[in-house]
C-alpha cells in the first residue's frame, strides 16, 4: 500500500511525473494496472490548477526578490514551449499538445504541456482532455520501457 502512495507522489511531482513513477512501481513490483491508474490520477490532479492559476502566479511573482529568476524561467519556458508547439502544429495544436506530453523525456510532461497550452490560451476542456491522453501515452510507454519490452525487441532484432 506505500509503494501506491509513493507511486501517487512520484507522479505528481514536476519534472518527474509520471515518468519517475510506473518504473518505481516497476521496481517495487506493484499491479500495474493500480500503479498505473493511481500514476495517472496523481499526475492530473495538478493539472486543472495549474491551467487556471500557474499563469497569474508566475506573472505576479516574477518580479519579486527572491523567486522572481526562478518565476522567470518557469514563464519563459512554458512560454519557449507553447510557441515552438503552435508553430510546429498550426491547427493541430490538440495533437501537438498531446504528443508533446504523451513522448516521455525531460521537459514534456503535463506540468510543461499545461502551462504551455495556457499561455497559448488554448481553452481549458481541449488542454485538459489533450494532457490526459498524453499523460496516458506517456503511462503506457514508460510501462513498456519499465519491463524491458523495448529491450527484448531490440534482442530481436539486433544484428548477430
Amino acid at each position: 500500500m506505500l509503494h501506491y502512495f509513493i507511486v501517487f507522489l512520484i507522479s505528481m511531482v514536476p519534472l518527474i511525473e509520471l515518468r519517475g513513477a510506473i518504473p518505481y512501481a516497476v521496481g517495487f513490483h506493484c499491479n500495474m494496472v493500480w500503479a498505473y491508474i493511481i500514476a495517472i490520477i496523481g499526475n492530473m490532479l495538478p493539472v486543472p490548477i495549474i491551467y487556471l492559476f500557474a499563469r497569474k502566479v508566475l506573472l505576479w511573482g516574477k518580479d519579486k526578490k527572491y523567486i522572481g529568476r526562478f518565476f522567470t524561467f518557469c514563464l519563459e519556458k512554458g512560454e519557449k514551449g507553447g510557441r515552438k508547439l503552435e508553430a510546429k502544429a498550426g491547427k493541430g495544436l490538440f495533437v501537438a499538445l498531446m504528443l508533446f506530453v504523451g513522448i516521455p523525456l525531460p521537459g514534456t510532461g503535463a506540468w510543461t504541456g499545461t502551462l504551455a497550452a495556457s499561455i497559448l490560451d488554448m481553452g481549458f476542456k481541449k488542454s485538459i482532455i489533450a494532457v490526459m491522453l498524453g499523460v496516458i501515452i506517456a503511462g503506457v510507454i514508460m510501462g513498456l520501457a519499465s519491463m524491458g519490452l523495448f529491450g527484448a525487441i531490440g534482442a530481436i532484432f539486433a544484428p548477430k
